[in-house]
């Protein structure tokens, strides 16, 4: 039985190009379409670019003042829980930098710290707020803390500019260096 060399190769990129076609149709349309009207219809949401891997599913967001993180993870793995299909959602918040905020941040950051690392969760909103007290040029800025179980999240913001911070509450464990 002798094999022809065309009929051979054309079948093979057919094959190859359905096979390829079918799955970027799949994860194009029954994956990030749906996920992406999902995460734009929310509320607070400018803009929102996805990008899915095997194990991950991460949203870079732009986000206007004001909008509850809490609430949009809840919403985006409750209402897209078919298209995550078990992966970890990952938040990229798009921030941008107002000195005012960055100076409050870095103000309270210790404090956040030392309350993330005591697991006393309930002092990061008592300690943002005193800031506000300690000095009247923070008086303008609205602190909000929220938690889940995974994360704690924090935002900031001054009418018009804003900063989402996202702490997990789950600390990275420190493993065995190998030049130790």
């Amino acid at each position: 039985m002798k094999l022809r060399l065309m009929p051979v190769l054309l079948t093979s990129l057919l094959s190859a190009a359905l096979l390829f076609g079918g799955w970027y149709s799949y994860r194009q349309f029954a994956v990030r379409e749906p996920l992406q009207k999902l995460v734009s219809s929310y509320q607070g949401v400018k803009d929102s670019h996805i990008t899915i891997k095997r194990n991950e599913v991460t949203l870079k967001l732009d986000l206007q003042p004001g909008t509850k993180l809490r609430e949009l993870v809840q919403y985006v793995s409750r209402e897209g829980s078919t298209a995550i299909d078990g992966r970890t959602l990952k938040l990229d918040v798009e921030q941008k930098p107002s000195e005012l905020l960055d100076e409050y941040w870095d103000k309270a950051m210790f404090s956040v710290a030392e309350a993330m690392e005591s697991r006393k969760y309930t002092l990061i909103p008592a300690k943002l707020d005193g800031l506000k007290e300690q000095d009247s040029k923070y008086s303008g800025v609205t602190a909000t803390t929220e938690i889940d179980d995974n994360n704690v999240y924090v935002s900031l913001s001054n009418g018009t500019e804003s900063k989402f911070i996202i702490l997990p509450r789950a600390a990275a464990k420190m493993g065995v260096w190998n030049n130790a």
